[in-house]
């Protein structure tokens, strides 16, 4: 909070000015007159201590008054507006006006999934891991514990540590893990020298940024935790390419998707609000396209299932898209030259003619962006994309010139929290620490601070520390909220949000809030990212 490092009160500055100005004129009157000029740095310097110790009593002042507030929750605090957990939030100003054409992924976008799915993945890669990699048997008796990760964070195949970063790419001091240990500030400068992540370093970091890494992220850790248990040699890099080539095993082997068809009530969710709000934009003629890495099978019962509810008998979901592609291989889509082929569902065959244009009846497979536009003619502009993955989904159509919408479920949870009055009332108790914290750094000079200045120090610094790990507990107890870290600043996973996503929201059906024809802005007073709201601290002084 850079505006809150103020510089030393003006008078004390003024004071040190002039004392070296009498010092240096009683030296240039000569020797006689040099008795005069250490008694006026004396006096100086003493009056020097006694205005930085009326500015320490002012803050400890402060410090007691807020600690009498803190007791209870302000009535304006409480009045304070609600965010909307189903809004859409604004990274780049976009007019729906402009946009022609809707294209969506499949997974965690159009289909929402239960937590149950996190379990299923962590459970059958795990499972390949014991019979097909031969990791130890007892790693077939994990759990998978949904309490442990959280999305953007980023494992470290040198070290085999789990970090989560902030927006300027240093760890978060509660955020390091080895394994399923957090790490000290002080274990964490052996192993990285610094909080900061280097250039050199980042090389040996991955990301771990779909909903699917959830399970991913835990079993990283089970595994390496059980390795140090056991005292047992391994190599980090390793490690993340047997559990990296587990889940992707699961995915592409179809275990995944049967599981899912299997049982669709325990692992879909559904929402007759996504049928409403696809109906709305072919209503408004408006071209929709489906676009996914999902075989065609798994797509098509995922969504009979979702719209069986609100589809009429004689009504197919299909017909609500003009192109279906399906195993479109993102983000290789975004940059290959890969053919267009058609899909026979009835036969689960590939055919051999060449496809120049999209036909609504047909089924598309793997292709390429280049393909995609010289056939359909969309232009960059007019064409938005939903997706939940900011790389493999979002960052192709992002340099494409595609507007882009990020689909992030958890949004919703995490601005709930937001709103209760606990946790407003925590973040204004944090702010005010930090402020404090600001004036009593300004008042440190060269000289040996001040008994009262250390003491008071140290209780600032314990009183934030308890409102961060209270912050972060309300969200996650291992890594606290996604999008901010223990200190207020945006985490890296916000960054590449920023980064990727025109706009962000928990789901694409939030858009039925809004008219087609809305203009959706950046917030002009934006602090952090654009649904998340500071609790001032001045709700505090009329308590």
């Amino acid at each position: 909070m850079a505006y809150l490092r103020r510089l030393l009160p003006l008078r004390s500055s003024i004071n040190r000015m002039l004392s070296r100005s009498v010092s240096f004129s009683g030296v240039g009157e000569g020797f006689g007159g040099s008795y005069r000029s250490y008694s006026a740095i004396d006096t100086s310097a003493e009056r020097d201590n006694a205005v930085l110790e009326e500015e320490i009593g002012k803050i400890r002042r402060h410090y007691e008054a807020a600690k009498k507030n803190f007791l209870k929750i302000p009535d304006a605090l409480k009045e304070m507006p609600k965010i909307n957990p189903e809004g859409i939030y604004v990274n780049k100003n976009l007019r729906l006006d402009n946009i022609q054409v809707y294209g969506f992924d499949y997974d965690y976008t159009l289909a929402h999934y239960s937590p149950n799915l996190q379990t299923l993945i962590y459970d059958l890669a795990k499972k390949h891991m014991v019979d097909e990699f031969r990791y130890p048997d007892i790693c077939a008796t994990f759990n998978y514990d949904p309490s442990f990760p959280i999305r953007g964070l980023y494992y470290d195949k040198l070290k085999g540590c789990l970090l989560k970063l902030d927006f300027f790419g240093s760890i978060e001091l509660d955020g390091c893990y080895f394994g399923r240990r957090k790490l000290s500030r002080k274990e964490i400068e052996d192993i990285y020298g610094t909080r900061h992540i280097g250039r050199d370093q980042v090389r040996g970091l991955v990301g771990l940024m779909d909903f699917f890494c959830f399970s991913e992220a835990c079993l990283i850790a089970d595994i390496v935790q059980h390795f140090v248990d056991a005292k047992l040699d391994f190599d980090a890099c390793y490690v993340y390419q047997d559990v990296n080539r587990a889940i992707q095993y699961v995915h592409q082997s179809g275990l995944v998707h049967r599981g899912i068809l299997n049982d669709p009530y325990r692992y879909l969710v559904k929402n007759d609000q996504l049928l409403h709000f696809l109906k709305m934009l072919k209503e408004k003629g408006k071209k929709l396209f489906l676009l996914t890495n999902s075989p065609y099978y798994f797509v098509d019962g995922g969504m009979r299932f979702l719209l069986e509810d609100s589809l009429g008998d004689r009504d197919s979901w299909r017909e609500l898209f003009d192109v279906v592609i399906a195993q479109a291989n993102k983000p290789d889509f975004y940059t290959s030259e890969h053919p267009f082929r058609c899909y026979d569902s009835e036969k689960d065959t590939l055919t051999f003619t060449k496809v120049d244009r999209f036909l609504s009846d047909q089924i598309y497979y793997h292709g390429c962006l280049k393909s995609f536009l010289e056939i359909t003619k969309w232009n960059g502009p007019e064409v938005i994309y939903f997706g939940d993955h900011l790389f493999s989904d979002l960052r192709g159509p992002s340099k494409a010139g595609w507007r882009t919408a990020a689909i992030i479920h958890e949004l919703e949870d995490e601005i709930r929290t937001q709103n209760e009055d606990a946790y407003r009332h925590e973040q204004a108790r944090f702010h005010i620490i930090q402020e404090l914290l600001g004036k009593l750094h300004a008042t440190a000079t060269s000289t040996v601070p001040s008994k009262e200045y250390k003491l008071l120090l140290e209780e600032l610094n314990e009183e934030r520390r308890k409102a961060r790990q209270k912050l972060k507990e309300m969200f996650n107890k291992s890594f606290g909220a996604t999008f901010v870290t223990d200190t207020g600043q945006e985490s890296a996973f916000a960054y590449h949000i920023h980064q990727y996503a025109d706009v962000y929201t928990s789901k694409p059906e939030n858009f039925l809030l809004y008219s087609p024809e809305a203009w959706l802005h950046v917030p002009f007073d934006i602090k952090i990212m654009p649904h998340h709201l500071k609790v001032p601290s001045s709700l505090f002084k009329s308590c």
